[in-house]
């Protein structure tokens, strides 16, 4: 500490230099508590509103003592994690727990942190319902509630947060609709509401999504354009474990930016699959198993340059394997198992030189060489076959 501002005065009595002193330590204390009232008071409503019996001794908010000032540095024994302060250590701009178990609710004066900018309660035992007043943390650009028990509805206030570019409300227990308003977050590149109990349809999506994943809800109707208009950057979708239907159109593996689709374990009854333009393409994998598409399996995915697995299996697929799929030089895991497929796959399936996994077992298939994992596990019987086809399949 500097004290450039006092120099004693030659003969200069004793007490009064004390005082100076005193003075000058009393200034740069001063100085150094700096965080908004607020902001403050905030933090304090944030600990309380969490049972003091789930915050472990060695544990980061155990640290937080309201006798020094939140913002003041050096921290060597209080507020020693989980907030970060502005530069000049006058507002909070982050709130990162750790994974302690902390037991409690989030409190609304949460709010009153107006220039968080990372909001992250992951992996504890957080309850109740996220409050609405959480709209007001206008600069908030990260909120992960994940891992948690939330409950109760995602507030639509939560799409007012125009800055927010990831949101992770992931294995809690959400329930109701998705915000009809979803697209207003106009800054949100990660979504990922998996694992909770949402119901409805699906909205239309923010369209500047890269990642999108929905998986294990119960949402339903169908997967339609509308939702998904103008995403162009839009790369992994994961929807699997829900209850969509219908027609899976044409359109979305038409995406420009898309790599990764996950929709296995819906009620989806056919896909249309097209040609990519240009013969360009950066999909890389798709999983379409256990739904309930019929017809034959889709020829057009082995004209997608860079895709490497794909997955159909148990659905009630019919006819041959389409000879393109042995073609393709990109497919390295081919998932057919569990349809009533007929006739004899491509031999080059079973070349010492391929490199294909995956199965094409539980089909209907002749010829299926025992010898080889993927004709495992063993073809349906002929009596099932017969049935599903009224008659003897036909090759």
């Amino acid at each position: 500490m500097e004290m450039k501002n006092y120099t004693p005065r030659k003969n200069q009595n004793p007490v009064a230099i004390f005082n100076a002193l005193c003075f000058l330590l009393l200034r740069h204390s001063v100085a150094q508590a700096l965080t908004v009232p607020q902001d403050i008071s905030a933090l304090k409503a944030f600990k309380a509103s969490i049972k003091p019996s789930s915050i472990p001794s060695w544990s980061c908010l155990a640290s937080w003592d309201f006798a020094t000032d939140p913002c003041a540095t050096p921290r060597r024994t209080h507020f020693t994690c989980a907030l970060t302060c502005s530069p000049d250590s006058t507002r909070v701009t982050q709130i990162t727990l750790d994974p302690a178990g902390y037991s409690g609710q989030l409190s609304p004066l949460v709010s009153q942190l107006t220039q968080l900018t990372n909001l992250d309660l992951s992996d504890n035992k957080f309850f109740g319902s996220i409050p609405s007043s959480i709209s007001s943390l206008r600069s908030l650009q990260c909120l992960t509630l994940k891992s948690n028990s939330f409950s109760g509805s995602i507030p639509d206030s939560v799409t007012a947060l125009k800055s927010l570019e990831s949101l992770d409300l992931s294995h809690n227990s959400l329930s109701g609709p998705l915000p009809k308003t979803l697209n207003s977050l106009s800054s949100l590149k990660r979504l990922d509401l998996s694992y909770n109990r949402l119901t409805g349809y699906l909205p239309k999506l923010p369209y500047n999504l890269l990642e999108l994943a929905l998986k294990a809800n119960s949402l339903s109707g169908y997967i339609s354009k509308p939702s998904f208009d103008g995403l162009a950057q839009l790369e992994v979708v994961e929807l699997s474990d829900n209850s969509f239907t219908g027609t899976l159109g044409a359109w979305f593996f038409l995406l420009p930016s898309l790599q990764q689709v996950d929709l296995a374990n819906n009620s989806l009854t056919s896909v249309e699959i097209s040609k990519p333009p240009g013969g360009n393409s950066d999909l890389v994998a798709v999983n379409l198993g256990f739904n309930k598409i019929e017809g034959n399996a889709p020829a057009s995915f082995a004209d997608y340059p860079l895709l490497s697995s794909l997955s159909l299996r148990y659905n009630r697929l019919r006819g041959a394997i389409p000879l393109e799929y042995s073609k393709t030089k990109s497919l390295r895991r081919l998932f057919l198992d569990g349809n009533f497929l007929i006739g004899k796959p491509p031999s080059v399936f079973f070349a010492g030189e391929t490199s294909v996994s995956g199965s094409l077992g539980d089909n209907c298939l002749e010829g299926c060489p025992g010898s080889s994992q993927l004709c495992s596990p063993s073809q349906k019987s002929y009596a099932v076959c017969k049935q599903a086809y009224g008659g003897k399949p036909r090759s």
